[in-house]
């Protein structure tokens, strides 16, 4: 655990379930975290494309760091609790037990994660419905989504799984759930993952024409029919048993939940910016972007109208700020795509070996090693020959295939710790281009973006920060609290106990910035051309499939 100081004040707790770790923090009126803490949980892929966890597990892990952020803390001074977590897909019973989400009957693998991609074929045939609900997810649904998992289910364990479910959760929802007793959904989770709509509710006609009429005929109480906003209290409070479990007093408020993405965009993007020369101040909100770069990336833009842009999920109203309209768009594999190019190359042993003999992680030790090799050169010309196309788990945004590939172009002989430098430093360069286009379909549809504000991960890397900003030619903000997702569910619990009157209130109060990146705009012309080269590098994929289609 990590602790600053003792608070004095009123104070918070936010918990953060992410696809490995299960975090959470003790954080004051001010934004400041006072402490914190984590704990890994497990993950099972049983076959390619299928990603399961444990309701079980990612409970335990939530009460076991929680009793740590608040040992020796004054129970009085605990005002709310905030949830978010990942858009997994957790599946209980009419006893609200685990449920098996797979064919080998393991019930405590309950959970279908967010980046399971098994319900290809059902996704595909959702979308060629061309139902009027898939306008709000960028016109194509993604196989991350709820319904075809669901249809999956229904299709796959019709027997074992589907017909004795009680209650589908989004994960969120599945945690305020267990905190509260209450079945309340988020406004956030089934906005965004499950075609509900905030002036509409659940259209029958969608459910009916999928193949899902039996979540009708309930009037939906497996997937939800009691929406809260984010923020807003659920229920009574901690259960005397939730209660004994998380360390925390009974009673105290619990916050309707929010997807870990948009906690970090609530984190960040209301920031107070005077003071640091941003071309975003003196601006609408709407002027800002939060990527959230952990495992994948997620950028969200609000506005004030609803902005429906080709391949990017939204607009969905209120789902993170209320009374704006959010978009949301994404990356299915950065954090997980960088792990995945650095540990499988050859000289990753070595890396190992001498970045523990530095006491450096090996990302660090990498980027020093890039500063060695480029000579004269800024470091991010040193890929001018080598180029990669990050779609590895295919595109969220704002392509929508899923069937893309990743791709190298450019690669030698040389096996050494020279090119397992170059090959990391282009993927960075691949993600940021990846942003850079998500970033061109929004302001294409009608956004308005000047400023990036970064959170998670991937933030804590100088050099996937530089990248992003040289490459979108925007200046980066970086906020004081590295934690910015888990102060995001902190404000979630600071609202839900009435210390504050708005969302909107809270975020200014306790999102800070710490530090902002500039563009290096003398760069300009090489990473223009870069982009040139990245676009050309999927229209290649695609041409070459066309041809090997053929056959």
């Amino acid at each position: 655990m990590h602790s600053k100081k003792q608070a004095s004040g009123k104070c918070y707790v936010g918990i953060d379930v992410g696809s490995a770790s299960v975090r959470a923090a003790l954080v004051d009126e001010f934004g400041t975290v006072m402490a914190h803490a984590d704990q890994p949980i497990q993950i099972w892929e049983p076959h390619p494309d299928h990603y399961e966890q444990s309701s079980a597990d990612i409970w335990a892990a939530c009460c076991s760091v929680t009793k740590k952020v608040v040992s020796g803390v004054n129970a009085s001074q605990i005002r709310g609790v905030g949830f978010d977590a990942t858009c997994s897909l957790v599946v209980v019973d009419k006893q609200f037990r685990p449920l098996a989400v797979n064919s080998e009957g393991q019930n405590y693998r309950n959970v279908i994660m967010w980046m399971d991609h098994r319900a290809a074929s059902q996704v595909e045939r959702i979308n060629a419905t061309q139902h009027r609900v898939l306008s709000y997810v960028g016109g194509v649904m993604s196989v991350e989504m709820q319904p075809p998992k669901l249809l999956w289910l229904k299709e796959n364990l019709k027997e074992s799984c589907w017909e004795k479910a009680g209650y589908f959760f989004d994960l969120p929802d599945f945690l305020s759930w267990k905190a509260t007793g209450v079945t309340a959904r988020s406004l956030c989770t089934v906005v965004c993952k499950w075609t509900y709509t905030s002036d509409g509710g659940w259209d029958d006609s969608f459910w009916k024409m999928i193949g899902l009429e039996d979540l009708v005929k309930d009037k939906y109480e497996k997937i939800g029919n009691h929406v809260l906003s984010p923020g807003e209290p659920v229920g009574k409070g901690l259960t005397p048993e939730a209660a004994k479990d998380l360390g925390l007093p009974e009673g105290i408020a619990v916050a309707a939940s929010l997807i870990d993405a948009h906690a970090g965009g609530l984190g960040v993007i209301g920031a107070d910016v005077k003071g640091h020369n941003l071309p975003c101040e003196n601006q609408p909100i709407t002027s800002r972007v939060a990527m959230i770069c952990g495992t994948s990336s997620c950028h969200m833009g609000v506005s004030e109208t609803p902005i429906f842009v080709p391949g990017v999920w939204g607009p969905y109203f209120s789902a993170m700020v209320p009374g704006l309209w959010l978009n949301e768009g994404g990356q299915s594999a950065t954090g997980k795509l960088i792990d995945h190019v650095v540990r499988g190359h050859v000289a990753f042993p070595e890396l190992q070996s001498k970045a523990a003999a530095s006491a450096q992680s090996i990302y660090t030790y990498l980027n020093s090693h890039l500063d060695l090799i480029k000579k004269s050169l800024p470091v991010g010309f040193l890929t001018v020959d080598l180029h990669v196309w990050p779609d590895f788990h295919g595109n969220r945004s704002p392509l929508t295939d899923l069937t893309l590939k990743g791709m190298v172009v450019g690669l030698t002989l040389s096996r050494g710790l020279d090119e397992l430098a170059l090959i990391y430093l282009a993927t960075i360069q691949a993600i940021a281009l990846g942003t850079r286009h998500i970033l061109e379909a929004m302001e294409a549809a009608g956004h308005h973006i000047n400023t990036l504000f970064l959170c998670g991960g991937l933030s804590k890397n100088p050099l996937f920060v530089q990248m992003h900003a040289d490459i979108t030619g925007k200046p980066v903000v970086l906020s004081k609290e590295v934690e910015s997702v888990l102060v995001g569910a902190a404000i979630l619990g600071a609202c839900a106990s009435g210390d504050f009157a708005s969302i909107q209130e809270a975020m200014a109060k306790m999102g800070k910035i710490g530090r902002v990146v500039q563009p290096h705009h003398e760069h300009k012309r090489f990473y223009d051309k870069k982009y040139e080269v990245f676009l050309k590098l999927v229209e290649h994929q695609r041409e070459y499939r066309s041809i090997m289609n053929s056959c």
